[in-house]
């Protein structure tokens, strides 16, 4: 990883239109990710992880603001929010989705080499059928898929399997950038190192850039190298990854760290509970969104939002109290 700014996102907004109103799914959002590593998102349900990489790689359009993705050839920006229909057709190339279930996104009737085929014969790659045959191989190869499954249909294979065949569609185009939506979420434990190791391997070799959604803090420690913790649709705390597990400065991140099963006996550790009620993303009101459920909440966290500031270096938290949570 270098210092590379490789996407920048500001004030990035995602809004959905209800009965009720507005619902702020991802709600004026800004940071940076660096060429090579891995943001880690994390957050309860709810909190529009899934929405914010989707919106990263534009599976869905945002309301407002701006996703720049760097140029290959200059070091000039190109705004993902603005491109039209070709030059994002040409961009999807350079970005990819890695999605959840393993099994609702693959086409049942498609067998592993179709599946895998598909992105290929979609964007043109070749005209040699024995060019293509290779390619497909080399990333069942990469990714860990036998070549006697290549005839094989998603319903007669495991969840282990189903993922790698989602990795090696998203591997296809050669990417840049890869966002991997809670990718093991559904797994077994076993399975889920497997494909945490098959990731970790892939981007050294290949230097790719992720973001791992997961609502799992464990995983995302294991894969990160900065995490950015969601609340309801803005970012609340965003550090390096060592730094959010020794030194967290928002109550949510305590709360979420303190759920944490530890596999050590007699050890104590405080049990950080949330009581309260979550607020609505329909219309929320201009203040601390977790106050309601912060016992260090103020009455200046009930007048207004705080902003996501630079507590120490590299350590961002939107808290108006976090210089006393400090530990």
């Amino acid at each position: 990883m270098n210092d590379e700014k490789y996407i920048i996102v500001k004030n990035l907004k995602k809004y959905f239109s209800t009965k009720r109103g507005k619902l702020h799914a991802v709600d004026d959002v800004s940071f940076e990710i660096k060429k090579g590593e891995t943001l880690g998102l994390v957050g309860e349900s709810g909190c529009g992880k899934s929405t914010l990489g989707r919106c990263l790689i534009r599976l869905l359009d945002s309301t407002s603001g701006e996703v720049l993705l760097k140029n290959k050839d200059n070091d000039n920006y190109v705004d993902i929010t603005k491109v039209n229909a070709a030059e994002m057709k040409a961009l999807r190339k350079r970005v990819q989705i890695v999605f959840q279930d393993p099994y609702s996104c693959l086409n049942p009737r498609l067998s592993v080499w179709e599946l895998i085929a598909e992105p290929l014969i979609v964007n043109n790659i070749y005209n040699n059928s024995a060019d293509m045959r290779k390619r497909i191989r080399e990333l069942m190869d990469t990714v860990g898929l036998a070549e006697r499954l290549e005839n094989s249909y998603p319903h007669e294979l495991d969840g282990g399997r189903r993922q790698r065949i989602g990795i090696a569609r998203s591997l296809a185009l050669n990417p840049e950038f890869i966002v991997l939506d809670e990718p093991v979420s559904a797994l077994d434990v076993c399975i889920q190192a497997q494909i945490l190791n098959l990731l970790n391997t892939l981007q050294k070799e290949f230097k790719y850039t992720y973001v791992f959604i997961s609502h799992n803090l464990s995983v995302v420690r294991h894969v990160s190298d900065r995490i950015a913790v969601m609340y309801l649709g803005q970012i609340v705390e965003l550090c390096d990854y060592q730094e959010l597990f020794k030194s967290p400065l928002h109550p949510y991140t305590q709360a979420l760290l303190s759920a944490i099963p530890l596999a050590k006996v007699n050890v104590k550790r405080e049990r950080i509970i949330l009581e309260g009620d979550v607020p609505s993303p329909i219309e929320p009101p201009n203040a601390c969104r977790f106050a309601g459920r912060c016992r260090y909440a103020c009455d200046k966290c009930r007048a207004g939002a705080p902003e996501l500031k630079e507590h120490t270096p590299g350590h961002f938290v939107a808290c108006y109290r976090a210089g006393e949570l400090e530990k």
